[in-house]
């Protein structure tokens, strides 16, 4: 049964600008394995995590680098979490996560569905 569905879209060049103009941004933002890739890639785990929390009720106690996006062998992204995004999934019963992440023209867009 669907649990929670998230979506997002972020204008690559905005995030880029805001990235150079907000030191620690980057940081903040991603795990150490998401932040030296390239923009477009970051834009788009960014629209991850946004949609991922969106489909989690959008809580504030969730922290931006308790979740990692990583592609497997076959090039399929994924989720992976840890202390709060982990504990709100646990609360809310949720067993898997579906991702799907696009960029094209200029825009990063990540869509999450969770299952219970």
């Amino acid at each position: 049964m669907i649990a929670g569905l998230g979506i997002d879209v972020v204008d690559i060049d905005r995030f880029g600008e805001s990235l150079e103009r907000t030191p620690g941004l980057r940081e903040r933002l991603f795990t150490a394995t998401e932040r030296d890739l390239p923009l477009a890639s970051l834009a788009a785990r960014f629209a991850a995590k946004e949609a991922l929390a969106k489909a989690l009720g959008a809580p504030g106690t969730l922290h931006w680098v308790d979740v990692t996006v990583v592609r497997l062998e076959s090039g399929q992204p994924v989720l992976h979490t840890e202390g709060s995004v982990a504990a709100r999934i646990a609360e809310l019963g949720i067993e898997r996560l579906h991702l799907s992440l696009s960029h094209d023209a200029g825009i990063a867009s990540a869509v999450v569905v969770a299952e219970r």
